[in-house]
C-alpha cells in the first residue's frame, strides 16, 4: 500500500464530553468521512488521565493510553480537547513541530499562545484549525478566516457564552435573580461547579481575542481584552430593561475605529429589535458588520458535547482532505501592527443605577456631578425599594436610574465615583451600556 493509500491517522488527546463525542463521530460516520476526504481516516489512539474511568464504548480499550505526549508524535492529525494552557500548550507544539497537523477547541490556549502556535505551523507546513473555539457548532472561525478576506470587517457583537446568556434569559423571562438562574444552569448542566470562568466573562473574552486577531489581522491577546461579567446584574437591572423594551446580554464586542482595535466583554441592554435580542437560552449568535458584505448573522448551538464535536470533526475533516491532496489551508498571517484603542476611550450611552436615600436635593447633587464632568443626561427613572435599607439612614431607599447620552467611558468612571462619594448613595452603583 503506498502512502497515498494509507489511512489518514488522528490522534485524539482528551476523552470527556467533548472528546468522547469527537471518537464516537469519528468511528460510526468512518466511511462515509473517507468519501468526502478521498481516503480512509482512522482513530489511532486516545489520550487521558484514567482510561478506566472513560465511559464510551464505541473507543475500543486498546486505544486509550496516558501517554500523550508519545501519542502527539503518532499521528497525522492530532485533536487536542483537554483544555487549559498547560500542559496543552506543549502537547500542541509538539505535535505541530513533529509534522502533526492540530485541530482543537481551546480558545485559552489560542487567546494567550495564539500567534506561537499559528507561526509553528507555518513553519512546519501543517494545519491549524479551530472552529469549535469560538460558538460552538457556529461556524463562524471559518468566515472570518476565509469567506470574509475580500471584505474589511467593523466590528463584531457576539453572544459566545451560553451559560451567561442562560442565566440572563432566565432572569427577564422568569423573573429569577441571579443566585436563583445560576444554581438552575448549575442543575440542568448549563453551568460548572465553579462558573467563575463563565459569569466573570473570561470564557467570553479568550473568544473575543480569537475572533479580533482575525478579523483585524492583529495580535490580539487574553491581556488586551477588557472584561466585565454579569454578577452585579439584579432583577431590578432586568425590570428597567424590561419596562424600556431592552434586554440585557453580555457581549464579546471587537471594533476597529480611529483610535485603535479593541476587544471587550461586557453585559449591555439591547433593544428587543436587535437580532442578538431575541437569542435565547444556552444558545450563542455573532453579529458581523462589514465594510462590503454589510451586516451577516451567525446563530446556533454554542456549546454541548455533539454540537461542538461536529464542529471539531469539521475541522478533522477539513485537514485530511488537505493532507490526502498534499497541501495546507490558508496560513493565519497576523500581518498588522495596529494600535489597541484605550479601555477608556470607548463612547457609547451609559444606563447608571444608583441606590440613594429619599430626601429632597438629593436628584440636583446627583445631576450636579454629571454637569460637572460635561456629561449629559437623556433620562431620569426613580423608584421606592421600601425593602432595602442604610444602617446609616432610617428612611427609605429609592432606586435612580440615570441614562445618559454618548460619552467617553473614562469619564462616566469618574462620575459615578464622585456620586458614590455622596453622603446620599448606599451601595455600589449598576453600570450598563446602551447598544444601538
Amino acid at each position: 500500500m503506498t502512502q497515498n493509500q494509507a489511512p489518514i491517522r488522528v490522534a485524539l488527546l482528551g476523552a470527556g464530553t467533548v472528546g468522547s463525542q469527537t471518537a464516537r463521530l469519528i468511528v460510526e460516520q468512518r466511511e462515509e468521512l473517507a468519501q468526502r476526504i478521498g481516503r480512509d481516516i482512522e482513530l489511532v489512539g486516545v489520550a487521558c488521565l484514567n482510561p478506566e474511568e472513560v465511559d464510551a464504548p464505541w473507543i475500543e480499550r486498546s486505544l486509550l493510553t496516558t501517554d500523550t505526549a508519545g501519542l502527539c508524535t503518532q499521528a497525522d492529525i492530532v485533536v487536542e480537547l483537554i483544555g487549559g494552557l498547560e500542559p496543552a500548550r506543549t502537547f500542541v507544539l509538539t505535535a505541530l513541530e513533529s509534522g502533526a497537523s492540530v485541530v482543537t477547541a481551546n480558545k485559552a490556549l489560542l487567546a494567550k499562545y495564539g500567534p506561537e502556535l499559528y507561526e509553528a505551523a507555518r513553519k512546519s507546513h501543517v494545519d491549524i484549525y479551530f472552529e469549535a473555539a469560538v460558538g460552538g457548532a457556529i461556524p463562524i472561525i471559518r468566515p472570518l478566516r476565509e469567506s470574509l478576506e475580500g471584505d474589511e470587517i467593523t466590528s463584531i457583537l457576539g453572544i459566545v457564552n451560553g451559560t451567561t446568556n442562560y442565566i440572563l434569559d432566565e432572569m427577564t423571562t422568569k423573573g429569577l435573580d441571579f443566585d436563583v438562574a445560576l444554581h438552575e444552569a448549575q442543575e440542568k448542566g448549563y453551568a460548572e461547579a465553579d462558573p467563575t470562568g463563565d459569569i466573570e466573562g473570561y470564557d467570553a473574552a479568550n473568544k473575543a481575542a480569537i475572533m479580533a486577531s482575525l478579523a483585524f489581522h492583529t495580535n490580539i491577546g487574553i491581556d488586551d481584552v477588557s472584561v466585565e461579567g454579569i454578577t452585579s446584574i439584579t432583577a431590578d437591572d432586568i425590570a428597567a430593561a424590561t419596562a424600556e423594551n431592552k434586554v440585557v446580554k453580555l457581549l464579546a464586542v471587537v471594533e476597529r475605529e480611529d483610535s485603535g482595535v479593541s476587544a471587550r466583554v461586557y453585559p449591555a441592554l439591547i433593544s428587543n429589535n436587535h437580532p442578538l435580542a431575541s437569542v435565547h437560552g444556552s444558545f450563542n449568535a455573532v453579529f458581523v458588520k462589514a465594510e462590503a458584505t454589510d451586516d451577516l448573522m451567525f446563530y446556533g448551538r454554542g456549546a454541548g458535547g455533539a454540537p461542538t464535536a461536529a464542529a471539531v470533526v469539521g475541522d478533522v475533516t477539513t485537514v485530511a482532505r488537505h493532507i490526502a491532496q498534499s497541501c495546507t489551508g490558508p496560513e493565519i498571517r497576523l500581518y498588522n501592527d495596529l494600535k489597541k484603542s484605550p479601555i477608556g476611550a470607548a463612547k457609547a450611552e451609559f444606563a447608571v443605577r444608583f441606590l440613594i436615600h429619599d430626601k429632597p436635593g438629593v436628584l440636583a447633587q446627583v445631576a450636579q456631578k454629571f454637569f460637572e464632568y460635561g456629561v449629559s443626561i437623556n433620562g431620569v427613572n426613580q423608584d421606592i425599594k421600601p425593602t432595602l435599607h442604610d444602617p446609616g439612614y432610617s428612611g427609605e431607599l429609592q432606586q435612580l436610574r440615570i441614562v445618559t447620552h454618548a460619552c467617553d467611558e473614562l469619564t462616566l468612571r469618574k462620575v459615578v465615583e464622585e456620586v458614590c462619594n455622596l453622603d446620599c448613595i448606599s451601595g455600589k452603583p449598576s453600570i450598563l451600556r446602551v447598544l444601538h
